[in-house]
């Protein structure tokens, strides 16, 4: 009987994993079968560095939208990641028992919040905020990078804190016993012990703000040019495909699914560097 448990579990398992890369495949045969031929009607270097995006001309260049989507993304990696691993470094060695009850708490809720909630704090908050202190609209590059960088505190927060609990405490013992101090064991022993861990926490963190798209809406300004400051408005690539796919039709339909295809791309760099940086560390 026990033995017929288990070969029934192998099989659930079997099939739950085949579930999962078919849905995978299929999501990748569907945007490249519908995408590629896009890029081949309007010209693939035409596609990726036109400076133009004007649909009713049939006129789709997305380079705006994807110096839109590095900047902003580059912009909540500033802000985000110095502010994530200093708090899990905090919670992790330093934060008193009785506040960590508290804070713990607080930082799960974060990762809970619908992103739209973000984007509404972000259009009722930090757009006026940015716009009584330096003036135009407000929103900005500077609005959509703080509204990311606040997003994307829990999953930075969350991975690099289960690292830096991971580390084996002889890492820090035998840095005391050499005469360290509680700081310096933790910034100089167990940090870099960790950092397998949190450079993980970093590019989730980075596919996360990618990918985000209702809070970059209600912020970034969403105008289809290339920015040229941190208080301009732009547009991401995610943005895009939301705003005009609702009504989009033949190729302007076929180019916002070719964006996509560009969305994915990003994305596979982003995991594939995550596979090479953590084999790298194990190494």
């Amino acid at each position: 009987m026990k033995k017929y448990k288990e070969n029934l579990m192998r099989i659930v398992f079997l099939i739950s994993a085949c579930i999962s890369i078919l849905a995978v495949a299929l999501i990748c045969i569907f945007l490249f079968a519908n995408g590629i031929p896009a890029m081949s009607k309007i010209g693939f270097f035409k596609f990726l560095s036109g400076t133009t995006w004007n649909p009713t001309a049939d006129v789709f260049g997305i380079f705006p939208m994807i110096l839109g989507s590095i900047y902003v993304t580059a912009g909540a990696i500033l802000i985000g990641v110095p502010i994530g691993i200093l708090t899990a470094i905090f919670m992790a060695h330093f934060c008193p028992k009785w506040m960590y009850k508290i804070l713990k708490p607080f930082i799960n809720l974060l990762a809970g919040i619908p992103s739209v909630v973000y984007g509404f704090f972000g259009l009722m908050v930090i757009v006026p905020t940015i716009r009584n202190m330096f003036g135009g609209s407000g929103s900005s590059m500077l609005a959509a990078s703080i509204v990311l960088g606040i997003m994307i505190l829990p999953t930075i927060i969350g991975v690099s804190e289960a690292s830096l609990k991971a580390v084996p405490i002889s890492y820090y013992e035998g840095s005391l016993a050499l005469g360290a101090s509680h700081e310096r064991s933790v910034f100089f022993s167990v940090l870099p012990a960790a950092k397998s861990g949190i450079s993980a926490s970093v590019i989730l963190g980075i596919g996360r703000a990618i990918g985000e798209t209702m809070a970059v809406i209600m912020v970034a300004g969403n105008q289809a040019i290339i920015p040229n400051g941190i208080l301009k408005g732009l547009r991401t690539l995610t943005a895009n495909i939301v705003m005009e796919m609702g009504y989009a039709a033949d190729l302007h339909r076929e180019a916002l699914i070719a964006t996509g295809v560009v969305l994915f791309v990003f994305i596979l760099i982003i995991n594939l560097t995550f596979s090479l940086i953590k084999r790298r560390m194990q190494n």
